[in-house]
Parts: structure tokens; sequence; C-alpha cells
């Protein structure tokens, strides 16, 4: 049995999930499920300062004592460690995101390089697709060259117009940056470049007017959004997000979205949360960890090589992410075997008592699990985003159950009636 730790690697600590007991999970039929998404800190500064980063201004301060760059000798090790991973569990598909800080920093070689190598190790029977996530002040024809010749692809964040983008992702000395986040999708929107377009992700500001904001998305023809709620929980609320449970001003953001996307006549793009949202009320499974109860299946390597659980955790406080463990000296499965990971895939038994009690369980799945802690106990509570998305899936579920109704009349002959149900 894995020992319990307490948030500073100490052994005794009984909050959630440092008292989940592994031994209890094995005779109910539980089995880890195996990482096929590993984010690789290649560069853990970055060239601007946005004010609500979960990296540098909330709880966990790593980066300060972590090397700027991975070394090639932990990339190296990191490479090995995939295709053990995927030998290991005969994968033949994973997923490789090159994170930040901002990953750029480290060059177009290096990137390419880091590409290369991976794939090299991982082998011909394994397929690895590479996204990197930037900030786009760096992306450049000559990085976009690298991308195309390898396949990756690129996601930008951008959270609006000028003025909506500009309230928070600013440079050092307080200067804006959209001017040159759009000039790179100006460049990345190019038909010899719109393959490695992966799309935006812009994270959700309530002094933003919703419709204009996605309006403004919408002019750089992105594949798919990823509208993010900022981070957050109990003990250190996201903005806006008070203890008053009957306010709800996350969902009426995100439904003033919803109801302007889903209400087009033609689609205009894919909205990764709202598409979840949608498949998991019509019976399916979710593919992140935003809602469902899909199990985790990422792991990160820091610069200098630790493995870290989703780097969301640095929200919650120092150290949360930690696993304690080393590219260099542990394998991925070992980290499998924790009780931090284990929470992440145990799907409904993760749950506080008042989610598995919910109605919207399955779809809501207790939210993002960062969102769920509490200093005085852990992670076994709800979103702190809790009313919000139950107001949000419910106002999805209706506008669903809306277009549906007529279907359910239809075939029943003779102006029949049939109940809604």
């Amino acid at each position: 049995m894995v020992a319990n730790v307490d948030r500073s690697g100490r052994p005794g600590s009984k909050k959630w999930p440092a008292s989940l007991d592994l031994e209890a999970l094995a005779p109910a039929g539980w089995r880890p499920t195996p990482f096929r998404q590993f984010l690789l800190k290649i560069h853990s500064r970055c060239n601007l300062a946005c004010d609500y980063c979960y990296v540098y201004t909330m709880a966990d301060q790593s980066w300060r004592s972590r090397p700027m760059a991975m070394d090639r000798r932990v990339l190296r090790a990191t490479a090995d460690r995939i295709a053990e991973h995927t030998d290991q569990h005969g994968l033949d598909r994973v997923k490789v995101i090159l994170h930040g800080g901002e990953p750029l920093l480290v060059g177009p070689a290096y990137l390419g390089e880091a590409v290369t190598l991976i794939r090299e190790r991982a082998g011909p029977s394994v397929t690895v697709d590479f996204t990197v996530q930037t900030n786009g002040v760096l992306l450049d024809q000559t990085f976009l060259a690298v991308f195309r010749n390898l396949g990756v692809r690129v996601g930008i964040s951008l959270d609006g117009d000028a003025t909506a983008h500009d309230r928070h992702r600013r440079f050092a000395n307080g200067r804006g940056s959209h001017a040159e986040v759009t000039a790179a999708l100006r460049l990345l929107a190019r038909p010899e470049h719109r393959d490695s377009y992966a799309g935006l992700l812009c994270t959700v500001n309530l002094g933003n007017d919703p419709a204009s904001t996605y309006q403004a998305l919408l002019q750089h023809e992105p594949p798919m959004l990823d509208l993010l709620l900022p981070h957050g929980n109990w003990s250190s609320p996201p903005p806006g997000r008070s203890a008053d449970q009957t306010l709800t001003p996350y969902a009426d953001w995100l439904i003033g979205v919803f109801d302007r996307w889903y209400g087009a006549p033609v689609r205009e793009t894919s909205i990764r949360l709202f598409d979840e949202i949608l498949h998991l009320l019509l019976g399916g499974a979710s593919a992140t960890e935003v809602v469902g109860l899909t199990s985790t299946s990422l792991i990160v390597v820091e610069t200098d090589g630790a493995l870290e659980q989703g780097d969301t955790l640095k929200s919650a406080y120092p150290g949360a992410p930690g696993t304690g463990l080393h590219v260099s000296r542990n394998s991925f499965d070992e980290a499998l075997r924790l009780p931090s990971i284990a929470a992440r895939q145990i799907g409904v038994q993760a749950l506080s008592g008042q989610c598995q009690a919910c109605r919207f369980r399955p779809v809501c799945g207790g939210g993002l699990y960062a969102h769920r802690y509490r200093a005085d106990n852990g992670f076994q509570n709800p979103s702190v985003y809790c009313a919000d998305l139950y107001k949000l899936i419910q106002h999805i579920r209706d506008r669903v159950t809306d277009d549906l109704r007529p279907l359910r009349y239809a075939g029943t002959g003779s102006g029949a009636k049939r109940s809604p149900g």
C-alpha cells in the first residue's frame, strides 16, 4: 500500500486523497488507467506577466527553484519513459503537450529535436500526436515551418478583442499583447499552416461581455474554442465567485455564449465545454477532466524532471501537484500507484456526498479536480463553481429537450399526443 502523505510530503495526513486506501479498491475491480497524455514543461518562464496565471501568481511557486529550460538529459529520459509506458500497456497512440511557461522560448530547433526524439524512441508502432500551447507572441514563420513539417498542432491563448485580452495578458511593463497575438493568428490561419491550427484558449472574465468576446474570437476562425474558468477553490475563490450559492455569475456569462453559439444557423466552431456537456447529456463519455467522470490520463514532467499531476493544482497550495517522483528514477507506472493519481481515476467514488446525490452527477462529475480544494479537508468537495455548473448544465439540458420534444410526437399518428417525459 502507498503511504499516506500530507501536502508537504510528510507521512500521516488523512486529508483527501491521502487517506485513499488503494488496497481496498483492488477487490472491487479497480485498475489504474495508463497515461495517454504527457505534458512537458519544456520552459518554466514566460515572456508575459498575466496577472491571473496559476503558475506564477497562485499558491505553488515552485517555478522559482526550477531550471528555465528542460535539460536534454531530462528530455531523453522522458522520451525513454514514454516509450517504456506505451510498450508496457500496449498503447498505439499517445499525445504530448509542449507547455510552459512559454514553450516557444526554447527556440524552434529544440522543439523540433524534442518532437523527433520522442517519436523515434516510441517507435513506428506508436503514433505520437504533438500540440504546443503558446501565448503566440513569438510565433513566426520559422516556428510554423517546423510545426508544419512535423505535424505539430498549435493552440493559442486569446481572451477576446484588444480591450478584453489586454486586461490581464500583458508584458511585464504593462503593455498589452493583443497586437502580437493577433499577428501570429493571421499567420497560423494561412492555408499553408491551417492544418497546424488547434484552436484558441480563452479565460472567462466577468468584466468582458460574453457575446462580444465570442464574436472577437470567431474572427480568427478557430477550429475549436476552449473556455477556461479562472482557477480557484473554496479557500481561494476565483474572481467574482462569492460564497452565496444563489449567485451564478459564471453560468450567466457562459449561457450568454452558449445561446449565441447554439442558436447560430450554422456551426461556427467547436466549443469544448459545451460539446462535452451535450455529449454527456446524450449518454456519452467525456474526453476532458473539466466535466464528466472520465479517468485522468495525464502526467506532467517539469523542467527539472519531476513528475507531477495536472499543473492546475498549482492553484491549490504549495506542492499540490507533486508526487515525489522523478523521470530519471521512476517509471510512469509508479505514479499510477499514488493515491493522488488514483483519486482522479476512480470516478464517482472520489466525489463528495453532495456530488454523489446530485441529479447532474454523471454530467458535471464534480467539476475540475483543482476547483474542489478546501484547506481543512482536501479535495473531496463539490467544485467551487458548483452553482454555476448546475445552472449551465440545466440550461443546456432544457435547450436540448425543447429541440428534441417535437421528435417525440412524430409518428404517433392522427394527432395522437405523447408526454415528453
